[in-house]
């Protein structure tokens, strides 16, 4: 399986390292006909924070994917109206068994076309900012990730690793998901209360 993270710039760090663990270590440890490569319109990709990637394909060149992944980020804004990206989500989602976003990556995911009629989820802070699109899509509070028909949507940041041990669960069970889950060690315990939003 082909797994293409779509980069641009100002893309979320987490948004995009946190799934790709998830993706990365089921490559390694479950399904090693699993491969996670990212993509982008150049050969470098600076995230928002200052994470520099060299991807290993550009649009021109890359793998015809079976699940895509969209980070969010303040990128995301721009990325609307950058026409080589928007294409080019279309044309990798167009025949993916997935296509998935990570918070406001679902406003990119809306630009392709890939939230008509659907339900979604985004970042808290960026959904009255979605609605404002007028979407024809209903927006889901209070869910880390909502699934609807073969699209996966999460809220912000963080949620992404949920939603990708979601679909390693909806691809190879979820006693695989937990391995991954084990593996990565990830069981939050945040040390500060959980803060309402």
């Amino acid at each position: 399986m082909n797994i293409a993270f779509i980069l641009f710039p100002d893309y979320e760090e987490l948004d995009f390292v946190g799934p790709w663990e998830v993706f990365g270590m089921a490559s390694k440890y479950v399904d090693q006909s699993w491969k996670p490569y990212t993509v982008a319109a150049t050969p470098t990709v600076r995230a928002f924070l200052g994470l520099t990637v060299n991807v290993d394909h550009t649009f021109d060149n890359a793998p015809k994917p079976e699940l895509i992944v969209i980070p969010g980020g303040f990128g995301t804004r721009p990325g609307m109206s950058d026409e080589k990206l928007i294409a080019y989500i279309k044309q990798a989602g167009a025949g993916a068994q997935y296509v998935t976003s990570v918070c406001t990556g679902a406003f990119l995911l809306h630009a392709a076309g890939f939230l008509e009629g659907k339900k979604a989820t985004t970042h808290w802070g960026a959904k009255n900012e979605f609605r404002e699109l007028k979407a024809n899509t209903e927006l889901i509070d209070g869910e880390r990730y909502v699934h609807d028909a073969n699209v996966i949507t999460a809220a912000g940041v963080s949620a992404g690793i949920d939603m990708a041990l979601y679909v390693v669960g909806q691809l190879k069970g979820p006693e695989e998901a937990r391995k991954v889950q084990n593996f990565m060690e990830y069981h939050p315990a945040p040390p500060y209360a959980e803060v309402a939003v």
